[in-house]
């Protein structure tokens, strides 16, 4: 070589954060004025929502939700112009934002409705390698014409058969329980990983938005304990108390995944999708790069590029001897595995593993009336 050269290269190893969509909803349902039709509004905990939307259902929603999640709390809204489709109307918005789980504002009344909301919702993954979820509102009961027996018949055959594991119904039993739930589970004070039932939340605010706090029916009886079990055993979502314990909390953020399924409750799908919005900004990143390759030394490197965000989801605090668990357990050995099928293609098997929390508690008490 005749002439020295010097060359210096600024090498972008991927190490940065990635963006957090976790607890940004988008709040779609009719608008309650023609002037803020097929709009996406964004808000946050100090936006006066009596000021920016106009009256109706979905302002209504927001609001509740607004109450609930507190401090920091951010979201979309959507206010759809008369016979706007709902489907075309997300995809415009997901062009803006991204978002953890739409909130349906506008009452499904069929099990068709419920489906299709479920199977565009799927459909994100594939279109634009999105992971959402979507909270559900359906109808309350009537009280000019239904009892509570009826009710709970018509709600219990409305998603009878369904497989939804990405739906959360949501009856609006107090007329704005969907924004209810959303606002809790959008809560900075708790982590992903926690069931809206988690008591030391505190009390929901807001539920009925001014309404009767105890719906009735066609006979004036009030909204009881055992209408909210058949509810909630039928997989909805909804609100409940517990005698001599002042206040209102929530029930299960149950989803319509089939008997035995994974997906059950929202607090998995919530903690197996953060995983995967970040696994796969990592497996991007990846590809073209020799860096992955099929050497052991590689593979070895590789495992620990991958569970970087599950190690992070992992962390926990201990704080005056009391633990704050992460959104997940620690990963261990074996928890993930590279597989290379053909020379171009790889196969990565990670495991997410919840903690438990305990939903049922029981108490035996006994006696010892042994002399001392």
């Amino acid at each position: 070589m005749a002439l020295g050269k010097v060359q210096v290269n600024n090498l972008n190893l991927g190490q940065g954060d990635i963006a957090a969509i976790e607890r940004h909803f988008l709040f779609i349902g009719r608008a309650g004025a023609v002037g803020e039709e097929s709009q996406l509004f964004s808000v946050n905990a100090q936006t006066d929502l009596e000021d920016a939307l106009a009256d109706s259902n979905l302002r209504d929603q927001v609001i509740a939700a607004q109450l609930n999640a507190g401090q920091n709390w951010t979201a979309a809204v959507y206010p759809l112009a008369d016979g706007e489709d709902v489907f075309e109307a997300i995809d415009r918005a997901n062009e803006v934002q991204s978002f953890e789980s739409v909130v349906f504002c506008d009452v499904s009344t069929t099990a068709a409705d419920i489906t299709s909301k479920h199977d565009y919702l799927f459909s994100l993954q594939a279109s634009h390698g999105r992971f959402v979820s979507g909270l559900v509102a359906v109808p309350g009961i009537d009280a000019a014409t239904q009892t509570w027996s009826a009710y709970e018949a018509a709600q219990v055959a409305l998603v009878a058969g369904l497989a939804n594991h990405l739906i959360i119904p949501v009856p609006q039993l107090h007329g704005n329980n969907v924004g209810v739930l959303a606002g809790r589970l959008c809560s900075y004070s708790v982590s992903i990983a926690d069931s809206p039932m988690r008591v030391a939340t505190g009390s929901v605010m807001g539920l009925g938005s001014g309404l009767e706090s105890a719906p009735v029916d066609s006979a004036d009886s009030p909204l009881s304990l055992a209408t909210l079990n058949t509810l909630a055993t039928a997989r909805f979502s909804v609100p409940q108390w517990y005698p001599d314990f002042e206040g209102t909390y929530w029930g299960d953020g149950s989803t319509l995944d089939a008997a035995g399924g994974d997906y059950q409750y929202i607090e998995n799908i919530r903690v197996v999708h953060k995983a995967s919005r970040e696994v796969r900004i990592l497996a991007i990143r990846r590809i073209g790069n020799r860096a992955l390759n099929s050497t052991p030394n590689s593979i070895e490197l590789n495992k620990a590029y991958f569970m970087k965000p599950l190690r992070a989801m992992s962390k926990s605090t201990t704080i005056l001897g009391n633990l704050f668990p992460g959104d997940i357990t620690p990963p261990i050995d074996g928890d993930i595995e590279i597989v290379w099928p053909t020379n171009k293609s790889v196969v990565i098997y990670m495991v997410v593993r919840p903690y438990n929390s305990p939903k049922s508690i029981t108490v035996n008490i006994m006696l010892d009336l042994s002399s001392i």
